[in-house]
C-alpha cells in the first residue's frame, strides 16, 4: 500500500526505506516506464538489486516521503525536456541546435537523423554528440517554428 511507505535520509544521504517491521533497508528508487509515466510504478532497490517496496504513484505518497523520493530521482536522472527549439545550424547533419529545456537554454549537436527516436506517441528522445538524451515529450505541443524545424528531420 503507497500510503504505508516511510523514507528517510541516513547520516550518508541515502534514501532509507523502513519497512512495517521496522528493518531499514538502503533503496534507490527505479521508474517502471520514465518517459510514459515517470511519476507511476516505482520500485524501491537495495543494493542487491531486490525490490524491496512499490511506490504505485508517487502523488499518493504523503508530503515528506514523496519529496524524499522526488529529491532522489531527480538527483540520479539527467534528462532534460526540450521545450523549444530556437535555431537549428544546417537540416544536414551534424548540425547544431539551440534549444530551450526545463534546466535552461543549451546547444546540442546531432550527429545523425538515426539519433532522434521515436517512443510512445507523441514522445521523441534525441541523443547529442555528448550522449545526453533530451526529451520531447510532445512534439504536437511544440510551437509552430519549432515543430518546423524538427519536422526537417522527421
Amino acid at each position: 500500500m503507497t500510503n504505508a511507505i516511510t523514507l528517510e535520509r541516513n547520516a550518508f544521504g541515502q534514501l532509507i526505506f523502513i519497512a512495517a517491521d521496522g528493518v531499514r533497508h538502503p533503496v534507490s528508487p527505479v521508474r517502471s516506464f520514465p518517459i510514459a509515466a515517470p511519476t507511476e510504478g516505482i520500485g524501491l532497490v537495495n543494493a542487491e538489486g531486490e525490490e524491496v517496496a512499490w511506490v504505485e504513484r508517487i502523488a499518493d505518497l504523503p508530503p515528506e516521503p514523496r519529496r524524499l523520493l522526488e529529491e532522489d530521482l531527480a538527483s540520479r536522472e539527467f534528462m532534460p525536456v526540450i521545450e523549444r527549439i530556437r535555431s537549428v545550424s544546417s537540416f544536414a547533419t551534424p548540425s547544431s541546435w539551440e534549444v530551450d529545456t526545463d534546466r535552461g537554454p543549451t546547444t546540442m549537436v546531432l550527429k545523425s537523423e538515426e539519433d532522434i527516436r521515436r517512443l510512445v506517441r507523441p514522445a521523441l528522445l534525441i541523443a547529442d554528440s555528448r550522449g545526453i538524451n533530451f526529451l520531447i515529450r510532445d512534439r504536437y505541443a511544440l510551437d509552430a517554428h519549432s515543430k518546423k524545424m524538427l519536422d526537417r528531420f522527421l
